[in-house]
């Protein structure tokens, strides 16, 4: 299989790309490094593998480059996005040329091109507030409160056109909260970054009840590596999550232990539903039913993930008890 792995030097892009041309694959990233950086793939540039890769540098909103990027491609694996829901807000133009309009030029190169299947990770802000706990793939109305979840939505929207209009398979992965080596942004890289400013304080935004599924970037990699073995309809969509959930507080507790800290005081910024933002969905669980029964399951629970992720992250890690955590409430901002 020859791939192209959009905003491959990217924290998931990364490591897909890793576990590809480790398989035997050829891989060629197109990434404009803007959230990437080709430190993430070095460790290829060492290594002895069966598949070659190659990268250019360019964007997934240029035409030229698509094209170039897609030569003698069948396969291509689209990573490239605004992956911040809070970008959203502060910038939803930036948001909506790389997540809409840069999946609409590469669908148009694609079908122009040998390629014939996109594989694309969406998200679990597809669903909204969604009223069913786990949510399943087939839930509705899917209503994003968030841009960010907005751009994903209209991209799948284009990928499943596209598909049922010129023959091309499209694989859809709604994932949850991702967590891992590499990562620049959520909830885990934000606790660490504060916590090394300020050992003795962390500011949570919201009220720490917010409760959602976290899944470590490997089992990520393998659940997309899983999928691209089933023989399925023209377009599949999946849902690819933990099968628990952890709350904001807990998941600060991990995050203290791990960083061998001692007391730390918790602060919390309110919003005006509990979220920490506007367009934060409080609380999402994925039904993995119908990727579990083709033979995926995760290896790591939210906590373990979280856990692991923290290591990872924050470099060598010394075990404290968190159970020194003493909270208080300030007022909402």
């Amino acid at each position: 299989m020859n791939a192209l792995v959009t905003g491959g030097c990217g924290f998931f892009g990364s490591h897909l790309t890793e576990a590809l041309v480790r398989s035997g694959r050829n891989v060629t990233v197109l990434d404009n490094l803007s959230f990437g950086s080709k430190r993430n793939l070095r460790a290829l540039s060492r290594e002895r593998s069966n598949g070659q890769l190659r990268l250019i540098v360019g964007d997934c909103t240029n035409p030229s480059d698509v094209k170039r990027a897609l030569l003698d491609v069948d396969s291509v694996f689209h990573m490239a996005a605004c992956p911040e829901v809070r970008d959203g807000l502060r910038d939803p133009a930036t948001s909506f040329r790389v997540n809409v309009y840069g999946t609409h030029v590469l669908l148009e190169q694609m079908r122009k091109s040998s390629a014939a299947r996109i594989v694309f990770p969406s998200t679990s802000s597809v669903y909204g507030e969604a009223k069913l706990m786990p949510t399943p793939e087939d839930y509705s109305p899917l209503q994003p409160i968030s841009l960010y979840g907005a751009t994903k939505l209209a991209a799948e929207a284009l990928i499943s056109s596209y598909a049922h209009t010129y023959a091309r398979r499209a694989l859809i992965l709604r994932f949850a909260n991702i967590v891992g080596a590499r990562a620049i942004h959520g909830v885990t890289v934000d606790f660490i970054r504060r916590l090394q400013r300020n050992p003795s304080e962390l500011k949570i935004l919201g009220d720490g009840t917010q409760s959602k599924s976290y899944i470590h970037i490997s089992d990520c990699t393998n659940a997309v590596l899983n999928a691209l073995e089933l023989n399925g309809r023209l377009i599949e969509v999946y849902n690819v999550g933990s099968e628990d959930q952890v709350t904001v507080l807990k998941i600060a507790r991990i995050v203290v232990e791990e960083m061998g800290l001692g007391k730390v005081s918790v602060v919390f910024s309110k919003g005006s539903n509990g979220g920490g933002w506007v367009g934060d969905v409080k609380n999402m669980h994925l039904d993995i039913t119908k990727l579990r029964s083709k033979g995926w399951a995760p290896h790591y629970g939210s906590e373990d993930a979280v856990r692991l992720a923290t290591r990872e992250l924050a470099g060598a890690i010394r075990s404290v008890s968190a159970d020194n955590i003493r909270t208080h409430n300030s007022p909402g901002t």
